[in-house]
């Protein structure tokens, strides 16, 4: 049984796919041991204790520094004992202790097709209407590893998403979220629970891999 925690920043509709997905049984062998938010006004926080699964709320702005916080942040993710890390709209800069805890056992979801409209400042909102500003004719989302760059690490899963000319960035964010987020991380961890992916000279390599028949 995979044991997962699952950090979120805000409404947790990734959280939600995935405990979806545990429910409805595309996401086998999985169990969410902790919900982690660095807000406490998350509504990520409602739909985990509507769902019974353990929380768990710190702030930086409750600590005298980033260190301080760091530190704790490390403290309560060990204590959970986690096999997998899911960092579903976690808008917390991932410490370097974490990340170096947890080699290749933490996953990220981001709002485009990497390597475009990634890195530092491309969150939220922001990826989407980088995209538009630029034209871009497809986006869409990518669940990767998290290293100790910004999306730089090992990207899993990819769906595009046909970007619209009457789009506005939410409507672009919505669509992607429905059409990529909530299908590629559940499926994503579902990989991992049944021990079909493995990371070789820095690339992901998918058991009996046939996109057509992933989503």
């Amino acid at each position: 049984m995979l044991k997962i925690a699952v950090c979120v920043s805000g409404g947790g509709t990734n959280l939600q796919a995935i405990i979806d997905g545990i429910k409805a049984g595309t996401i086998t062998n999985t169990e969410i041991v902790l919900v982690f938010s660095n807000n406490k006004n998350a509504y990520a926080l409602e739909r985990a204790a509507a769902a019974g699964i353990p929380t768990a709320v710190r702030s930086p702005k409750d600590y005298a520094s980033r260190g301080e916080f760091n530190r704790e942040f490390y403290n309560v993710l060990t204590e959970a004992k986690p096999d997998l890390i899911v960092l579903a709209g976690c808008l917390v800069v991932i410490p370097e202790e974490v990340v170096k805890a947890f080699p290749n056992r933490i996953i990220n979801i981001h709002p485009s097709l990497i390597p475009s409209f990634c890195g530092t400042g491309f969150y939220g909102l922001h990826v989407h209407e980088k995209v538009l500003e630029r034209g871009a004719r497809v986006s869409g989302a990518t669940v990767h590893f998290v290293d100790e760059g910004t999306d730089t690490g090992p990207i899993i899963l990819q769906k595009p998403v046909m970007v619209r000319q009457d789009d506005s960035p939410q409507s672009l964010q919505k669509r992607i979220m429905e059409q990529a987020e909530w299908v590629i991380m559940p499926k994503a961890i579902d990989l991992i629970a049944n021990n079909k992916i493995t990371v070789t000279d820095g690339k992901v390599i998918i058991e009996d891999y046939d996109p057509d028949d992933l989503f």
